[in-house]
Parts: C-alpha cells; sequence; structure tokens
C-alpha cells in the first residue's frame, strides 16, 4: 500500500507577531502545526545600531525571540529556520506534542517566570 506525504504547511502571520500571541499558539497548538514568527534576520533586527524597526517594535521583536527560545527549552517547540534570500531567514516554530506527564500548564509556567523575575 502506498502511503503518501503530507505537505508541511507553515502559517505565517500577516502583521508581525506579538509575544502573546505567539504564546496564544504555543498553548493551541498540536503537534507538527508550524508558525512562522519572524522573517528577516533576527539578531541584526533587535540590535539597536542595524535595525530598521522603531524602539517599540525592536523590543517587541526581541521579547518574541526570547519567548519562542524559552518555549524551545521548555519542550514545547522545536525552532528552526529557512533560508529565503541573501540575509534573510523564515523563524518557524514547530509544535512538538506536549509533555503527558506535564500536571502545569503553559499559562502557569509564564506566571511562576513572572513571579521569579
Amino acid at each position: 500500500m502506498f502511503m503518501g506525504t503530507t505537505p508541511f504547511i507553515t502559517v505565517r502571520a500577516r502583521r508581525p507577531l506579538t509575544e502573546i500571541e505567539f504564546c496564544a499558539w504555543v498553548a493551541q497548538a498540536v503537534p507538527g502545526d508550524r508558525l512562522e514568527y519572524h522573517r528577516g534576520f533576527l539578531v541584526l533586527d533587535i540590535f539597536p545600531m542595524f535595525a530598521r524597526l522603531p524602539d517599540q517594535q525592536r523590543a517587541e521583536l526581541a521579547r518574541l525571540g526570547s519567548r519562542a527560545f524559552w518555549a524551545a527549552e521548555q519542550g514545547l517547540v522545536h525552532l528552526v529556520q529557512e533560508r529565503t534570500g541573501p540575509d534573510q531567514f523564515a523563524y518557524i516554530a514547530v509544535a512538538r506534542p506536549k509533555p503527558k506527564a506535564a500536571a502545569v500548564s503553559l499559562s502557569a509556567l509564564l506566571l511562576a517566570e513572572q513571579e521569579a523575575a
């Protein structure tokens, strides 16, 4: 019997995502869901000397990048990059299976992190 392959579909936001929107996506995503959370060159886009973004948007992008890294460290997503052109990348989060033994919700993890700060 032939088993076909399923193409990967990546959701790309029409406007820049916020940290909160990213967290909401992580909370409801099913394993394999893919979200493009930034397109550009993230490390340069958040660096004040090279960024073409206003300070507020640059700060929000830095928070988003940090939250994506945090989610990867928590085992909630895989982070991948796809080169789209010279010095241009699509930054993609791929949802991982939620840990079965996890008794703590994403919102509880976020609250604990804020209280520790």
